[in-house]
């Protein structure tokens, strides 16, 4: 009996400007109900190769087939329509939206698309339109629950994005996925931005995805992912496919191994620590979260020069608003913080950040970085208003340069 392959790439190559060879050659074919692995170093164009199968960017060459049936997509539209989704590593939300409004948004090309093709299928299954207006957010809402229901993925589809968490923020990128009815699910880096508690409800969802009979594509760098959840593993290594492995006749060393080209140590020897002075004490301290309730309450704590301090908590416990109380970014009710001999209670971000305290903050791309410059522009801020960089109204383009430079190294 032949096998039914739901998704086959054959002999695709992607060329960017300026020669870079992110794609070269690269065939797979991936069954139908299986969890696929995609496998390999950031760079070695694991994303390229599913942005060209979602229809984000083009293939240069080579054929895509769904389900036996050759494709050209030439949007994200036409490939919803062919049942495919797309969780990508950096969502795709707007913050000022209610999750539902998320959800429904970019449905009306979708539909009009389905109804010219006549489809009949996709668009009595969505219950988004009347028409092309108004929208009926009532319906999408009781849909949207339905879904988080049956899949493990309670969230509360009347939230505004900018109020819920980033592993609350994937669930709606996933439910977007399934409120289209995608059958087949690309998933790029999904554990990046996910707590560990966060990473194993995830792998219940996929599990209920691949029980229902859905196709799953996991784009990873991590050995964990694949080894807990794929039936088959690719490992591509510099825009090349190095090899397709089952999960039961392959382990970590061998992954790490075609990943790099090399044998890999997974373990390291690490010395007992030797804690020094007080670096940080925290004292009696109350935060209250945006609502004005009480998110951490009398918490007190001391960190030592030398080590590794660890918060654990389940999300909404209070972490985040202690680590921002900590770096001034939110102002205490009540109590004392202190770095070293300092008191910064009430000192600014500016202040804490010259006593030697950083702050990296859980979405990046939103609060630690200004996307739009460039990698000295970001690395110049926080010092912006420091000699040699200030300069009059702006900074100097010379010292930029020269912030590249201390990047390298």
């Amino acid at each position: 009996m032949a096998i039914m392959y739901t998704v086959e790439l054959e002999n695709i190559f992607k060329t960017f400007p300026g020669g870079v060879q992110a794609n070269k050659n690269i065939t797979l074919r991936i069954k139908e109900g299986e969890v696929f692995g995609l496998l390999g170093e950031n760079g070695a164009g694991k994303s390229t190769l599913m942005n060209i199968l979602y229809g984000l960017i083009s293939k240069d060459s080579g054929r895509i087939l769904i389900k036996g049936e050759e494709v050209n997509f030439k949007s994200p539209q036409d490939a919803i329509l062919k049942g495919i989704g797309m969780v990508h590593q950096h969502f795709k939300l707007i913050d000022t939206l209610t999750v539902t409004e998320n959800v429904v948004l970019g449905l009306e090309p979708i539909l009009k698309q389905a109804k010219e093709m006549k489809m009949e299928g996709i668009m009595n299954r969505i219950p988004a339109l009347r028409g092309l207006l108004p929208i009926d957010f009532r319906g999408a809402a009781k849909r949207i629950k339905q879904i988080a229901e049956e899949n493990g993925l309670e969230v509360d589809p009347k939230a505004k994005v900018r109020d819920i968490s980033v592993g609350l923020q994937q669930r709606v990128e996933i439910i977007k996925t399934l409120y289209r009815e995608a059958n087949i699910l690309i998933l790029d880096e999904p554990t990046s931005v996910l707590t560990p508690q966060e990473v194993d409800e995830l792998f219940e969802t996929l599990e209920t995805f691949r029980k229902a009979g859905r196709t799953i594509i996991l784009i990873t760098h991590k050995l964990r992912e694949p080894m807990a959840l794929c039936d088959r593993i690719a490992v591509l290594r510099d825009g090349e496919l190095v090899g397709v492995v089952n999960k039961t006749e392959t382990s970590p060393a061998e992954l790490a191994k075609m990943m790099v080209g090399r044998p890999v140590v997974l373990q390291i020897e690490k010395e007992p620590g030797t804690p020094r002075d007080v670096v940080l004490s925290v004292r009696d301290l109350i935060v209250e979260d945006s609502r004005g309730l009480v998110a951490v309450d009398r918490v007190n704590l001391e960190v030592r020069a030398g080590e590794i301090f660890g918060i654990a908590g389940v999300e909404g416990n209070g972490q985040t608003e202690l680590v921002e109380a900590i770096s001034g970014l939110r102002k205490p009710k009540s109590g004392e913080i202190s770095i070293g001999e300092i008191n910064t209670t009430k000192l600014s971000p500016r202040a804490i950040r010259a006593e030697g305290v950083s702050h990296i903050p859980e979405d990046r791309h939103k609060r630690g970085l200004i996307l739009g410059f460039t990698v000295g522009e970001n690395l110049t801020l926080g010092s912006h208003y420091k000699a040699p960089f200030a300069t009059g109204p702006g900074m100097s383009v010379l010292d930029l340069q020269e912030s590249n430079q201390y990047s390298s190294g």
